[in-house]
């Protein structure tokens, strides 16, 4: 009981023992000195045992309020009746002449110290009470002026303590609530900060063992200048160096074939008058510069003089403010699919090149068995015929596809330039899908200019292009539908678009369109024939007249191909 007591006493400050305990170690000392000393009057003993019993019940109360830990009201009973204590010690101790009469201060701060301003009134009239206790217990008025007087200011001045105490009181407590809001408010940030630290640790920890886990792929970041600050395990791997060894200390292009690097540059346009510092680093970054998204095949230098070729994607690095402070670099090591592909293209190109001779031969003897007039076929042998020659022709577009393909993947892309007029050739490809749409149930429209539309290009691939993509158009329209082709003309550029209101290709299937053998899931569920060789074509003559070539497309709505050849 006395360790929890204590316990209250120091840590619930102030406690109503210590509040009161000033004022119980003054009453015994001054009850102490009134029975020892001589000079003091003790002319009322029965008072000083009234007070002194009195302050004992007080003290008695203020130790129950404090083991109790009571919030109530009546704690304020303690130092009213402290003053009453007091009281009857000034009339044992000489009444209006006792010098014990300064001990009413304490209980008055008390009371004055509570919250509100009527505990000002309560200590005056506390305090006029104790001191004109002595002539109520005497039955006689003051005898003259000046005891009148003490009867009167000396409750004022204390009056005028207690209003300054309470004030002071009342902004002590206005801190104290306003410095427990702060600390309450900075324990939650505190507790939000050790969160927050927390749950970076754990990303932190998380984004470590991902970028440990990260060796098939090279990632390089570097500032605006180029110079090497990132360097994962994937790039130790992939380049033989170290990251001690880099990071800080080479530049990205150190990495790069040199003229490699002065080949691209020379392919970008810059804006008259522009000058630029690194060459081979903005040959690098250019498309990441203008936010094209890009993953260029380059070729890197390893440690020991090695070549590895990589397809890299650049990316920004952005600041707090949004402005570029440098790059990331994103490499896959491709030298091994490179060759794989080379050697698919090989086996491609000699497959096809072996089986063009026997089908060539295949047409030529069918050709002559149809015209042989010694020896007439029957009408259901022609049938027959007709059926093994169109079988045979198939498969011979087929090989020169698969024969063309071969050769635009090795770089070996032949064209026979000169003026070429697109509105012949588009309308010589509308001409000659004309039955198949008929026999489909598909309109054909063609829309041109009132004057030719020459450039300079090679007739044939370009009506080879225009084919593709004007067959394509009629077969993935249904019955009914309409296929249309349309030749606009720029200032720059010769714009042929062959639009549809066929089947649509699903959204995230579009980067894959150009792509070999690649066929959309919608031509797959309508059992479309095809093997997907055509656009691959289509795209790679595009490219090699410096064109370009865009989709449109929205799924059961139709497909636009916009080819845009320069003039």
């Amino acid at each position: 009981m006395w360790a929890r007591l204590l316990h209250r006493i120091s840590v619930d400050n102030p406690s109503p023992l210590l509040k009161q305990f000033p004022t119980t170690v003054a009453f015994v000392v001054a009850v102490v000195l009134a029975l020892a000393v001589p000079s003091l009057v003790l002319s009322q003993p029965v008072s000083l045992a009234a007070g002194a019993a009195v302050m004992l019940v007080v003290t008695i109360m203020a130790i129950r309020f404090t083991r109790n830990g009571s919030e109530t009201r009546w704690v304020l009973s303690v130092p009213i009746l402290s003053l009453l204590a007091i009281a009857l010690l000034r009339h044992a101790t000489g009444g209006t002449a006792s010098l014990f009469s300064s001990m009413i201060i304490l209980p008055v701060v008390w009371i004055a110290a509570e919250k509100g301003r009527r505990w000002i009134v309560v200590s005056i009239v506390g305090t006029s009470v104790a001191l004109m206790l002595s002539h109520l217990l005497d039955w006689k008025l003051p005898q003259n002026e000046g005891e009148w007087l003490r009867g009167l200011i000396t409750p004022f001045v204390f009056g005028i303590a207690a209003a300054v105490i309470n004030e002071l009181s009342r902004q002590a407590r206005v801190r104290a609530e306003r410095n427990a809001a702060m600390a309450g408010e900075l324990e939650g940030l505190l507790d939000d900060a050790r969160a927050n630290e927390a749950r970076l640790r754990s990303q932190d920890r998380l984004m470590r063992s991902i970028w440990d886990a990260v060796t098939e792929q090279s990632v390089i970041g570097t500032d605006v200048t180029g110079l090497i600050d990132v360097w994962n395990p994937g790039a130790a791997v992939m380049l033989g160096w170290t990251e001690k060894e880099v990071r800080g200390r080479r530049y990205i292009t150190d990495f790069h074939l040199e003229e490699e690097l002065e080949l691209r540059a020379k392919e970008l346009s810059y804006p008259p008058g522009a000058t630029v510092l690194n060459p081979g680093f903005s040959a690098l970054v250019e498309s990441a510069r203008l936010g094209r998204a890009e993953v260029p095949e380059w070729t890197q230098v390893r440690h020991d003089g090695s070549h590895v070729s990589a397809s890299i994607a650049v990316t920004p690095r952005l600041g707090e403010d949004g402005s570029t402070i440098g790059y990331l670099f994103v490499g896959t090591d491709v030298t091994q699919a490179l060759e794989v592909s080379r050697l698919k293209d090989e086996f491609v190109g000699l497959i096809s090149h072996e089986l063009r001779t026997p089908l060539s031969s295949i047409l030529g003897y069918l050709e002559l068995m149809r015209d042989d007039e010694d020896s007439p076929l029957s009408e259901e042998q022609l049938q027959y015929l007709g059926v093994a020659e169109r079988n045979a022709h198939r498969l011979l577009r087929l090989v020169g596809d698969l024969l063309f393909t071969a050769q635009v993947t090795s770089g070996r892309f032949p064209l026979d330039l000169g003026p070429a007029n697109l509105s012949e050739i588009l309308s010589a490809s509308i001409e000659t899908a004309r039955p198949t749409a008929e026999a489909a149930g598909v309109g054909l429209v063609l829309d041109l200019p009132d004057e030719p539309t020459v450039i300079r290009g090679d007739a044939l691939r370009l009506g080879q292009a225009c084919d593709n993509l004007i067959s394509n158009a009629v077969k993935f329209t249904p019955r009914g539908g309409t296929v249309t082709a349309s030749l606009t003309v720029t200032a720059d550029d010769a714009i042929v678009t062959v639009r549809d209101t066929g089947l649509g290709i699903p959204a995230a299937e579009i980067d894959q369109l150009y792509s070999r053998f690649f066929r959309a899931s919608t031509a797959t569920r309508n059992a479309v024939p095809g093997v997907g060789l055509g656009l691959t074509i289509t795209k790679a003559i595009v490219t090699a007249h410096d064109g370009e070539l865009d989709v449109e497309s929205e799924e059961g709505v139709g497909t636009a191909f916009i080819m845009s050849l320069p003039r």
